[in-house]
């Protein structure tokens, strides 16, 4: 046999798809892991032709799952990004999308058991080390896929999948701040550097001389934009405390402008060198953050709420995605508490996947 078959489960997390995995299936060491999910992928061609990925970064994204050895954890979720063209994977990232197939296919691997009602799922996110909750609906015969839940940028409705994210400031870069100001200036734009969920570079859409309300193919095509941002952002990034930032997908780069759809602030992501088409469970987090801190770019932009928690509604290309974000006013900005978000997942195949035996024999 010329090929490594290699189980895997197909499923939509939230606006994001890729296959999860049990990640005593894969390979130990991350290089070969690495030329495996790149090949999985079909990395290297615009389409991914030779693999099951779909030509967008939301499309080529990986679930490695495993029972957890974290006292509080069931589940221990490891992510890769992988990219669409170049044949690079990013294992420093986690995605919030993706983490909300995590319950289910852990359900559907029998790495959990399933409780009548409703089963909880308590998560380690290994790559930012981030502790999630998730609350997936099931019923003796497994998980429930239907149900009355809609999220924008996903046609029809489905059961929900309630998220708390606890442990999210500081994953990646060990501050709230990790610059140590609430505002900088790179390039003679100002930016927010933040760590919550997911480490980002903040702006606001005018300081490029945007609307932000650009629509995804708008803003894609817009290459200039894309160039004075990457320089912003790796700048920043080094600012950070990044290494090699400007071959890395973070930090992510997000760009505010006021609501227009009585929204709290819109909002465009981007992951980073395309506009996410629609937002990102770990960026909304960053994002909302950035808007409850006063201080930051995005003074001015929303009259923050005073409610504990606190619902921050960002408008993005298709929708909107609520936040409901947990805290206290501090000194130095807020004390994140928890944030939390609503998604629905859905199971889409399984079976294996092949990989050329020159690759990896599966040994």
């Amino acid at each position: 046999m010329t090929q490594t078959a290699i189980p895997f489960l197909f499923l939509r997390g939230g606006s994001s798809r890729g296959p999860y995995m049990n990640r005593a299936d894969l390979p130990a060491d991350r290089e070969t892991l690495a030329r495996v999910l790149i090949a999985m992928v079909g990395s290297g061609h615009p389409l991914n032709i030779d693999g099951i990925g779909g030509g967008n970064a939301v499309t080529t994204k990986v679930a490695m799952l495993s029972r957890s050895d974290d006292d509080w954890a069931d589940i221990d979720y490891f992510f890769a990004q992988v990219s669409v063209e170049d044949r690079t994977v990013d294992f420093k990232p986690t995605c919030g999308n993706i983490l909300s197939g995590v319950g289910p296919a852990a359900l559907e691997m029998d790495l959990i058991d399933a409780t009548e009602g409703e089963t909880t799922v308590r998560i380690r996110a290994v790559n930012t080390g981030a502790r999630v909750v998730a609350t997936v609906q099931t019923s003796s015969d497994g998980v429930i896929y239907d149900g009355e839940a809609m999220i924008d940028g996903v046609p029809g409705t489905a059961a929900p999948v309630a998220l708390q994210f606890m442990d999210t400031v500081g994953g990646a870069t060990g501050a709230f701040l990790p610059t140590g100001n609430l505002v900088d200036t790179f390039n003679d734009i100002d930016v927010t550097c933040m760590d919550v969920a997911m480490p980002m570079v903040i702006a606001r859409a005018d300081a490029f001389g945007l609307t932000g309300y650009e629509s995804v193919a708008e803003l894609n095509e817009n290459r200039a934009f894309f160039a004075n941002m990457e320089a912003v952002r790796i700048m920043a990034g080094e600012a950070m405390g990044g290494a090699d930032v400007a071959g890395s997908v973070t930090p992510k780069f997000g760009l505010i402008a006021p609501a227009r759809n009585g929204g709290t602030v819109a909002a465009r992501y981007f992951m980073p060198w395309t506009a996410h088409p629609t937002m990102a469970v770990t960026g909304a987090q960053c994002l909302a953050s950035c808007v409850l801190t006063p201080g930051t770019v995005a003074d001015g932009l929303a009259i923050r709420s005073n409610d504990r928690p606190a619902k921050i509604a960002l408008e993005h290309p298709v929708g909107t995605i609520d936040v409901l974000v947990d805290y206290d006013l501090t000194a130095d900005g807020i004390d994140l508490r928890s944030a939390g978000l609503v998604r629905t997942a859905r199971l889409l195949a399984r079976g294996e996947v092949m990989i050329p035996r020159d690759i990896w024999s599966g040994t």
